[in-house]
């Protein structure tokens, strides 16, 4: 009798979320409290217009056995970029040195109006991060221009 939810998986952490959050122009805080106190449908939620996906780095070997340990440059250069955040999901530190902890090491995210200037600006921020054994896709939003 029509569509079905099986499964919504959104947490915080995922590159799904990113994109959204980053889209998101309300405090999160208050529509948070909004959910909590039984209000939620008082709320407007404001969105960017611009189209914004998410770029994950990942560790060599990852979803397997992936490396650790491996120093990563080029974060401050990258976010740096307008409509840009790069998330951490599996980053440490190491003797004043970030490193990768993780298999997704970081979610590049980006935002632009319409989908090849969000490829555009999240792959020109990818290239500006670096560690030994950095995996990516090259593909992401492809099928959206497709």
């Amino acid at each position: 009798d029509g569509p079905r939810v099986l499964e919504f998986n959104s947490r915080f952490g995922d590159p799904e979320t990113q994109p959204i959050m980053m889209r998101l122009k309300n405090d999160l805080v208050d529509v948070l409290s909004a959910a909590v106190d039984g209000k939620l449908s008082k709320i407007k939620l404001n969105c960017d217009n611009k189209l914004a996906l998410c770029v994950v780095m990942s560790s060599k070997g990852y979803p397997g056995d992936y490396e650790k340990g491996k120093e990563i440059k080029g974060i401050a250069e990258a976010a740096k970029l307008k409509d840009v955040v790069v998330f951490h999901a599996g980053t440490a530190t190491n003797d004043d040195k970030l490193i990768t902890a993780g298999g997704r090491v970081l979610g590049v995210t980006a935002m632009g109006v319409g989908v090849k200037r969000a490829i555009n600006k999240a792959y020109e921020a990818v290239s500006r991060i670096k560690w030994e054994g950095v995996h990516y896709r090259r593909d992401i939003g492809e099928k959206a221009i497709r």
